[in-house]
């Protein structure tokens, strides 16, 4: 009896060992889109969680080059991080990337972003949003990978006359070129799911804001035309209002959905809490101590008046709950933009 005890003792050893191994492994997930705003965090909170992070991003001029340079020195002090240099639409280079890796996961979040650009530039969109898309979601099938997760957006919704937006609500009429290819995007995920057994969940990202944020985003454009004495373009005469959601909670979204790899999902990922430009601009001006010189204009093209989240189905199956009121955001992100070198 002692000798089987012992017998079993040494096999719950070893298993505990084979168990505390595979925890131990690093995972490597593919973050597209690495340079920008939320690919930065999404792939520093990864690479900080213990993971591999293979990067692609094409550091186009959309806005300065610089800035995705300097995200980029801040994920290139981690060892596990890769980059690839090059366009979504360029499908050598797609599949030299799925070559060169094993690749576990996959991190959609590279775009052509920018309701108003789309208006100026629409090949930029069909080229990156939609044939870089399915390039990208094309090869991941390919290489038999089972999570596919990527950035939607909070503009499918359009002219969405019930507040707040539910992810039960019909998106069939978006209202600029870019919330159509974010539209397409869902579509073709699903259809990946449908056809292959493909992962898949698309997240609505609703107004994000932070640190390291876009200089064509409201708070950086804001800071910086208020700081550099610059006429501040107010829409709707600063009734819009928006669900601005910090970058922090965006990420724990993000990282929940990479976990959770649901069959097909949809998710809105928002703060819940929408405010109103008015006093958007108000907490700037006080944090920044300095008064904006306000222009006030009409509602543009491809512009909705109000965004706002209904997170419930996030919570319930992401446990998502955004943690940062716009304030402390705020504060965070003026503190940031001091100290940034915009050169």
């Amino acid at each position: 009896m002692e000798t089987k005890q012992i017998a079993r003792d040494k096999i719950n050893v070893i298993n505990s060992h084979h168990l505390e191994a595979r925890k131990k492994q690093k995972i490597t997930i593919l973050v597209t889109g690495s340079a920008g705003f939320i690919g930065f965090h999404t792939a520093k909170k990864l690479l900080e969680d213990g993971c591999k992070v293979v990067g692609l991003d094409n550091f186009n001029s959309y806005y300065k080059p610089a800035l995705k340079e300097a995200r980029n020195r801040i994920l290139e002090g981690f060892k596990g991080y890769k980059l690839y240099r090059g366009d979504l639409e360029n499908l050598e280079l797609i599949k030299k990337v799925f070559k060169e890796n094993k690749i576990d996961k996959v991190c959609h979040l590279a775009a052509q972003a920018g309701v108003r650009y789309s208006l100026e530039n629409p090949h930029a969109y069909i080229s990156s949003n939609l044939v870089g898309f399915t390039n990208i979601i094309e090869e991941a099938k390919n290489a038999g990978i089972k999570t596919f997760v990527y950035a939607s957006s909070s503009s499918v919704y359009g002219n969405n006359k019930k507040i707040p937006f539910s992810i039960n609500d019909s998106v069939d009429k978006p209202i600029s070129l870019y919330a159509a290819t974010k539209k397409a995007n869902e579509l073709i995920a699903y259809t990946y799911h449908h056809l292959y057994g493909l992962n898949c969940t698309g997240l609505r990202f609703f107004t994000v804001y932070g640190p390291w944020g876009r200089p064509d985003m409201a708070a950086y454009k804001f800071a910086d035309a208020i700081k550099n004495n610059r006429v501040v373009d107010v829409y709707n005469f600063g009734k819009m209002k928006r669900d601005f959601t910090f970058i922090t909670d965006i990420v724990s979204g993000i990282l929940s959905s990479l976990k959770n790899s649901y069959p097909y999902e949809i998710f809105n990922l928002g703060n819940n809490q929408p405010v109103e430009l008015g006093s958007f601009i108000n907490i700037i001006e006080g944090l920044l101590g300095e008064k904006a010189k306000k222009k006030f204009l009409p509602l543009q093209p491809g512009d909705v008046p109000e965004t706002y989240a209904n997170i419930s189905h996030s919570y319930k199956k992401l446990g998502y709950r955004p943690k940062i009121n716009i304030e402390e955001g705020l504060k965070e992100f003026i503190n940031w933009y001091k100290n940034y070198d915009k050169n």
